[in-house]
């Protein structure tokens, strides 16, 4: 895994940017997997700059989510379809119809299924961005998934659901499950990009770099990808111990 290490979080924002971009330009029909959530705002902010400074046109892009909230509908601000549409789509060139999340209000299962389906037709990802969750969750498979799963219904912990509350008006509104994107599915994609930030990571990123590979911390797997960089901010590390 090669390791960035950025003094701020806005200074990670502005690599993991700068990155997607040049990634962007040198390849107009790239397919990206992209994350929600705090830490990859600071870099949409910054992808929306590029594309009106630097003209880096996304008409030929085609992304796909990691996931969604199961029973919940596009026009709630707190899907990930509203997210995408506030922090990304609606500021970019990019086309909807390449642009996929999976269908919160579908029968989740079947919503499974044809997930796996537009990924195979348009896929592979070329570029997945992923953040890290406290407990060691990518995406939103949760400490015990299967590193062999694909797209699935996931029932979120407690632990995901309290980091989560602070979108809604308190724990009891977010949602107990979620569609997402499989540890299988993700490892598919030629190259990951992980990004990293804040205090609370910290124990988080300790264990992904000197743990074991294990379904109990579903990040560990990355180890195994052949194409990996981590984008990591000076408070969600311990530098003395990873320069040791």
């Amino acid at each position: 895994m090669d390791i960035i290490t950025t003094p701020s979080y806005e200074a990670l924002s502005k690599e993991a940017a700068a990155y997607v971009s040049r990634k962007v330009q040198e390849n107009p029909h790239i397919v990206l997997g992209l994350a929600t959530g705090s830490t990859p705002t600071g870099m949409y902010e910054q992808l929306i700059k590029n594309h009106i400074t630097l003209g880096t046109s996304y008409r030929n892009v085609t992304t796909f989510n990691l996931d969604e909230y199961v029973g919940m509908s596009k026009k709630n601000h707190n899907s990930y379809y509203a997210f995408m549409e506030k922090h990304l789509f609606q500021h970019i060139d990019i086309q909807n119809e390449f642009t996929f999340i999976p269908d919160g209000m579908s029968d989740p299962q079947k919503e499974c299924g044809l997930y796996e389906e537009k990924l195979r037709k348009h896929g592979p990802i070329d570029l997945q961005i992923l953040g890290l969750g406290a407990n060691g969750h990518i995406g939103f498979n949760e400490p015990g998934t299967p590193f062999c799963s694909r797209t699935h219904v996931v029932e979120l912990t407690d632990s995901t659901r309290k980091a989560n509350s602070r979108f809604f008006k308190g724990i009891e509104d977010v949602p107990t499950h979620a569609i997402t994107m499989g540890i299988d599915s993700i490892m598919n994609a030629k190259e990951i990009l992980l990004l990293v930030s804040g205090a609370i990571k910290k124990e988080a990123f300790e264990k992904l770099l000197y743990g074991e590979i294990s379904e109990d911390f579903p990040a560990s797997i990355l180890k195994k990808h052949p194409c990996v960089k981590i984008l990591a901010d000076q408070s969600a590390l311990d530098t003395s111990s990873i320069i040791a």
